[in-house]
């Protein structure tokens, strides 16, 4: 068996159905069957018990799923190491969400380099969903995202605690008729539906992070957006909070590979992006300038 037969695999379980393993691994609907029923022939077991919207695992796939995780991570910490470049002692793959890099992963990157200067770097940023996959896979050690999963050996701890602010570039006009709706994920939309009923249908709705700031500046209207990212906007008086707005919680968090091959790496990492988080949110760090 080989290790794309293996990710087929685990990316029909984490989609839940052939259709959605397809788009996952980038291939068409019959060559994930293909995939998975040659699979099964070499186990000789069936792994999966296939309804018309699902896919089930059977005992023989969960026993299956645990030695499938650990074939795709030996084999991506395998291409991990061997790719570290000439003249350095190890390569860090590091991810963030979009909001989390404006003032907070951009200035961990130097702070950390500096640190250790023989340690190479690589930089990602996408979504949780993506960073956890790419964790959980062993192809990313380290990312700092909203909305963690707790997955077998990967640490999941609180980096800082943010909050959600109404903000606006008109005080003088009610938020309500020139809202935008910034989508912060599941328990922002819960908290914002309860606190808000009125607003369920928005004209504009955002998924871009931290860059919906920008449309904001640029066009005019009123949306949430983290306290840390908009402290600057604040201050040159951009943007003004809403009063009698609720304000939510939005911790974010780092996860971390629990055996990275080097304890001490991932130390330093993580004591300089705490060092960062608190610089962040003492108001300590200037704002990018591409912000």
């Amino acid at each position: 068996m080989d290790i794309t037969t293996a990710k087929t695999f685990l990316a029909v379980i984490e989609g839940g159905s052939f259709i959605a393993a397809a788009r996952r691994v980038h291939v068409t609907q019959s060559t994930v069957s293909a995939r998975i029923k040659a699979l099964e022939d070499q186990l000789g077991k069936t792994l999966f018990v296939r309804t018309k919207s699902v896919c089930d695992l059977t005992p023989a796939g969960h026993q299956f799923r645990r030695y499938a995780r650990a074939m795709v991570r030996a084999w991506e910490e395998a291409k991990h190491q061997v790719a570290v470049p000439d003249g350095f002692d190890d390569t860090l793959i590091v991810g963030g969400q979009y909001s989390l890099w404006n003032r907070l992963l951009l200035w961990w990157v130097p702070a950390f380099r500096e640190a250790m200067p023989k340690v190479a770097l690589r930089c990602d940023i996408g979504m949780p969903a993506r960073m956890m996959r790419a964790m959980a896979e062993g192809v990313m050690d380290m990312a700092v995202i909203y909305q963690p999963e707790h997955r077998p050996g990967i640490i999941v701890r609180e980096l800082i605690e943010d909050h959600l602010v109404m903000v606006t570039t008109d005080p003088s006009t009610s938020f309500a008729e020139n809202y935008i709706y910034a989508d912060w994920g599941d328990a922002f939309r819960d908290m914002h539906a309860a606190a808000f009923p009125e607003l369920v249908t928005p004209a504009l709705t955002l998924e871009l992070g931290a860059l919906g700031v920008n449309i904001l500046l640029n066009n005019g209207g009123a949306a949430y957006f983290p306290e840390r990212i908009i402290a600057p906007h604040l201050a040159k008086g951009l943007l003004h909070l809403v009063p009698n707005t609720p304000v939510f919680p939005y911790p974010a968090y780092v996860v971390f590979q629990e055996n990275f091959s080097s304890p001490k790496i991932m130390e330093r990492a993580l004591s300089t992006l705490d060092d960062i988080a608190q610089q962040s949110q003492n108001g300590g760090l200037p704002q990018p300038y591409w912000m």
